[in-house]
């Protein structure tokens, strides 16, 4: 048996083990205090996630982009599933058996579809060559539970752009890991739309590799009552002159939770990082909770990093406003909670995918208005 394909089963046990210790993480690991994956999962414990394995599908790959099913037995050195440093990234790679790898090389002007399904472990593998460029557009349906892990390699000069939607799913518990590594002047560009499920967490861990380095992270998150979305965030700066920026949005009405926490890391020696982390939030009725916590960690001087967060009801007076010039309150406040979004949205750059977000967000509001 060749190196490629023994190694999968070396990592795999030291996952496994590696979750074992750690086990199913509860509000007492402060990376989950305000999302209690335990609690959630409630009779499925390690001993049933163990066996079972969601499903994927791909629609018509556009030329340029090779694919790779995880679930072979021999699998090439560049779709190697690696990385799994936290518990449930950690379980996902020792125990899915199910997964897709895609490798692009070139300029791919068609979009990349993804669909996540049913329940289990799953992992994924995207690598872009160097000079690359495309577009992923990720959807992750409702299923009883799923963990996914996805490992996203950028070569240098390479840029991918990512959008992932997630609809509402009251019953479901989701968890996706992705870790991320951005090479000299590559970027990557995330959007993350989601409207919640009895708990939802989208964790990332992204690596600023090489010098010209840039992460643009965004999201909108709508939620009605009994939904729960967690977007947790690390981005290191590893070496000098790299950027990130962070805009993260919610709406939160009912008996809802939004949480986002972001922490930035700027290494020593990385001189000329430039970090940026915004989050805001509206809560809409007094059993809406929205958990903001952004995070610096400066080890070198010449930097710029600044964030901000603030969480508030609609602005009384502009909703004032539009009710003397004839605007029905319902329509008013949808308004001004689309006014609120709009900016986050926007950074999806494909106008076709920004309509596509747009549309999933404004129905979201007609329940909440």
């Amino acid at each position: 048996m060749s190196s490629a394909a023994a190694l999968p089963e070396v990592r795999r046990e030291q996952a496994a083990a590696l979750f074992r210790a750690r086990g199913i993480p509860t509000r007492r690991v402060e990376a989950w205090k305000y999302s209690d994956l335990k609690t959630a999962l409630g009779e499925t414990g390690p001993d049933q996630m163990n066996e079972v394995s969601a499903a994927w599908s791909l629609a018509a790959l556009p030329p340029g982009v090779e694919s790779f099913d995880l679930s072979q037995g021999h699998i090439p050195d560049w779709a190697l599933p690696h990385t799994g440093n936290n518990a449930m990234g950690a379980a996902s790679l020792a125990f899915a058996r199910s997964g897709v790898a895609l490798r692009v090389s070139g300029a791919v002007t068609e979009p990349l579809r993804l669909n996540l399904a049913q329940s289990g472990h799953l992992r994924a593998v995207l690598v872009l060559e160097d000079g690359a460029s495309a577009t992923l557009i990720e959807n992750a349906e409702a299923a009883a539970w799923r963990n996914a892990g996805f490992d996203i390699v950028l070569g240098e000069n390479a840029r991918l752009d990512h959008v992932r939607l997630s609809p509402r799913a009251p019953d479901a518990v989701l968890v996706e890991e992705f870790f991320v590594l951005v090479g000299s002047n590559a970027q990557y560009h995330a959007h993350f739309t989601d409207f919640g499920a009895r708990l939802s967490r989208t964790e990332l861990q992204i690596a600023l590799q090489g010098e010209g380095a840039l992460a643009e992270l965004s999201g909108v998150s709508v939620l009605g009552d009994g939904a729960h979305a967690d977007v947790t965030t690390h981005v290191t700066h590893a070496v000098p002159n790299t950027q990130s920026t962070q805009l993260f949005k919610y709406v939160a009405n009912g008996k809802s939770r939004g949480v986002y926490q972001g922490k930035v890391t700027v290494a020593h020696g990385a001189d000329g990082s430039d970090s940026r982390q915004t989050a805001k939030g509206l809560v809409l009725g007094e059993r809406a909770e929205i958990d903001l916590k952004p995070e610096l960690e400066i080890l070198a001087d010449d930097v710029k990093c600044a964030h901000g967060a603030a969480v508030g009801d609609l602005d009384a007076e502009s909703l004032f406003y539009l009710r003397t010039r004839g605007i029905p309150e319902s329509q008013a406040r949808a308004m001004l909670m689309r006014a609120f979004l709009g900016d986050a949205i926007d950074k999806v750059e494909a106008e076709d995918v920004r309509a596509t977000v747009r549309q999933a967000v404004e129905k979201a509001l007609e329940g909440l208005a």
